[in-house]
């Protein structure tokens, strides 16, 4: 198949690039720069420039595709809300091209919360209600309502020894701080998966996945917030302290609810259903304690 896929050279999006020639199939990326372009010829694949914003751009690049795999999100945590906007409308651009065909679409989501228990693949995402303004999930359901084969892969903390999903934030705050903090006791969880995983999981949707599907990019289910601090602590050599909730804002910033967050969740539906085996990889604390992150900034 000839894929298109969004966010083709960032963390998670250039391993899924790498998972899907070595699997066989082409690849159609998006760039918006030189230097993205150029990632992508020298990976094997495709260029096709634009930015997710541009609606024409991405239309003609779906309709040039047998499949479309939505990894692309403006991380600028400034301008959050403007960006989960403009991810909606790009999921509902790329979909309507896809409306009437048997053309699979991935898209990419967060974990919804689920108080006290791990959250699972039949737990559905608030409709309109909750703390974030993404609707990524949401965007992608409404298109299967309307004959779409779209399906969800809703990410945990994708990581390797280079980055570790919200963490690698928590470790430049930690840096600019002077201490590593957890919020309270430091019990609370969040799950995450190895990139190579993730990338595996992509694919296997792509071949395998359901319309409407929901699918756990999550091989541990979670890793307390006090023992990721701990790491942080260690690698940067500066002290490790509780925050009370009372103080989490000020400390944390826009970090201050994800990192009171408890956030449990499981795989094995995913496992069971598409035949996914997330054992290859380092966990979590073990990228984090050897992350080349704690190296010196000259």
């Amino acid at each position: 198949m000839r894929i298109f896929v969004t966010g083709a050279t960032g963390f998670l999006g250039s391993t899924i690039v790498s998972e899907l020639l070595s699997s066989g199939h082409r690849v159609l990326g998006l760039a918006r720069s030189d230097s993205s372009a150029q990632a992508l010829v020298a990976a094997g694949a495709e260029v096709h420039r634009g930015e997710l914003d541009d609606e024409k751009c991405l239309r003609a690049a779906v309709e040039a595709a047998d499949a479309v795999i939505h990894a692309g999100f403006n991380h600028d945590f400034s301008k959050f809300a403007q960006n989960c906007e403009m991810d909606r409308r790009a999921i509902e651009v790329m979909g309507n091209v896809l409306r009437g065909s048997d053309r699979p679409f991935i898209v990419t989501a967060g974990l919804p919360l689920a108080t006290g228990r791990q959250v699972t693949e039949n737990d559905v995402a608030p409709s309109t209600s909750g703390d974030s303004p993404r609707r990524s999930e949401q965007a992608a359901l409404a298109l299967a309502e309307q004959g779409v084969l779209v399906s969800v892969i809703r990410v945990s903390q994708i990581h390797d020894q280079t980055k570790h999903g919200l963490a690698t934030y928590l470790i430049a705050l930690a840096r600019e701080k002077g201490i590593s903090a957890y919020v309270g006791s430091g019990l609370n969880v969040w799950p995450a998966v190895h990139r190579n995983d993730a990338a595996a999981l992509y694919r296997l949707a792509l071949e395998k996945g359901e319309a409407g599907a929901r699918y756990h990019a999550v091989s541990e289910a979670g890793i307390p917030l006090r023992e990721i601090a701990e790491a942080i602590g260690a690698g940067l050599k500066i002290p490790v302290a509780s925050i009370s909730p009372e103080e989490a804002n000020s400390h944390f910033g826009w970090l201050a609810f994800l990192a009171g967050a408890d956030t449990p969740a499981s795989s094995t539906l995913t496992q069971q259903r598409l035949g996914w085996h997330p054992t290859k990889n380092p966990a979590f604390l073990d990228d984090l304690k050897s992350s080349v992150e704690f190296k010196p900034i000259d």
